[in-house]
């Protein structure tokens, strides 16, 4: 190539919104907190429960985004922008159908379905999980169709389009949580509307922006049509990586278990560190999408030398941004955790999880994490797909068992086990990456 394809402005003006995004959804989600706490104990509790639920979608649905963004991003690499749109085209169309379908299905059984997963909770509690699932469900073609436009726009390094969707979204949500809480006093339903109104939103606002958009954009003929060959690129794709999000997502759940099995001060720094520890995964959240983008484009234009250097400016500069984020979240735990109401002994472990989360957040999770990205976004899926089951399975969720139980280290020896998965994955993602087998590889 005569000059390079991403200038560092480039990189800039693609980190930046997506950084800002991340922590905008995350300051949103503490509001919500808020607001569902006033709404009742019942409420509060049916609404934990069915988000635990709903990410399930969640995560399908980003998955099935993530594999139109690397296909998308490789197409826009090759040059060939009719091709790009159409793809983008019947990502949406798929996303709509099979959100559908999901939603029917959740209608039809919500409460057996809650039943099964939640047991004999209290009459009231399952009222407000009913609640808030049917509404919720109802909220997923939305969500579906959001994830598509924004695998659009990342895809051709338009994050700021997502970033102010986004913005828009949330202070919907917001205000509407308000008016339903403070206003309407409607309970569990005063969160669930406003969830579904912010999300059909932003539904609307990104489609609006796709069909407008210069070079890559939605086309009716494209989305009433079915493309079985790149539906199957896409596919290819999702899969592995909805199948290591899900065995991720269980593994969560078990280790939850685990960490009830500790004294209540341990349970209770769990669960601060985490809030806290989520903050700091700002950094990692905001890169990984980046390496899609530019890993994909390259690889798509045939270019794998400038991949291979993206690959190495990229890790260099969101390790520098990792282990800055990472030190001043560090530095600001003190002064978060004067907000609440913790024991000495608490405030200790808190700090203790902290300072080993964000070491090996700031060190080792840009090789685990974002590298795993780039391999993506080359085709390199299989592989990234075995590495995170292993190392979850046998790496997380074992030396959780064996550290935090038999050998007694509670919610420090879980922690243990969290930084052990992401340094067995860095270093085989590392590995692989140096041995070049992605580079014969190709979606497109």
């Amino acid at each position: 190539m005569d000059r390079e394809p991403f200038s560092n402005r480039d990189l800039a003006r693609m980190i930046v919104p997506l950084f800002f995004e991340q922590l905008l959804v995350m300051l949103v989600g503490l509001a919500d907190t808020f607001f569902i706490s006033q709404a009742g104990e019942a409420a509060g509790a049916g609404v934990s429960l069915v988000n635990q639920f709903n990410t399930v979608f969640i995560f399908v649905f980003t998955a099935l985004s993530a594999g139109g963004a690397v296909v998308v991003s490789q197409i826009v690499g090759s040059g060939d922008r009719d091709r790009a749109s159409e793809a983008a085209s019947q990502l949406l169309m798929f996303s709509t159908v099979f959100s559908l379908v999901m939603t029917a299905v959740v209608l039809l059984f919500a409460r057996p379905l809650l039943s099964l997963m939640f047991g004999r909770v209290e009459q009231d509690v399952m009222d407000a999980c009913l609640t808030y699932l049917r509404i919720s469900a109802l909220s997923y073609p939305a969500l579906a169709i959001y994830n598509a436009g924004a695998a659009l726009f990342r895809s051709v390094g338009k994050t700021s389009v997502t970033m102010v969707v986004s913005i828009i979204s949330n202070v919907v949500n917001i205000v509407g949580n308000y008016i339903g809480i403070f206003v309407l006093h409607a309970g569990v339903a005063g969160v669930a509307w406003p969830s579904f109104v912010a999300r059909t939103v932003s539904a609307i606002a990104i489609c609006w922006l796709a069909f407008k958009e210069a070079d890559v954009c939605y086309r009716l003929r494209w989305i009433f049509a079915w493309n079985g060959s790149l539906l199957a690129k896409i596919g290819g794709i999702a899969v592995p990586n909805g199948a290591e999000n899900a065995i991720f997502q269980l593994t969560k759940v078990a280790l939850s278990s685990i960490v009830a099995l500790f004294g209540t001060y341990q349970i209770a720094a769990n669960g601060v560190a985490q809030s806290i520890w989520s903050l700091a995964a700002l950094a990692g959240s905001a890169f990984g999408p980046v390496f899609i983008t530019v890993i994909g484009q390259c690889m798509g234009a045939g270019d794998v030398d400038s991949a291979d250097r993206y690959f190495v400016r990229l890790m260099r500069i969101t390790l520098i941004f990792s282990v800055a984020w990472n030190v001043l979240v560090f530095v600001a735990t003190p002064f978060i955790l004067s907000f609440y109401a913790l024991e000495p002994q608490t405030i200790s472990l808190v700090i203790q999880l902290v300072a080993l989360h964000n070491t090996f957040n700031a060190l080792v999770f840009p090789f685990s994490g974002c590298l795993g990205n780039g391999l993506r976004a080359t085709g390199d899926v299989a592989f990234t797909m075995w590495v995170s089951i292993i190392c979850t399975l046998a790496v997380r969720l074992v030396l959780s068992y064996v550290l935090g139980v038999m050998l007694g280290m509670g919610v420090m020896g879980i922690a243990w086990a969290m930084c052990a998965d992401w340094l067995a994955r860095a270093v085989a993602l590392v590995w692989r990456w140096r041995s070049g087998a992605w580079k014969s590889m190709r979606v497109v």
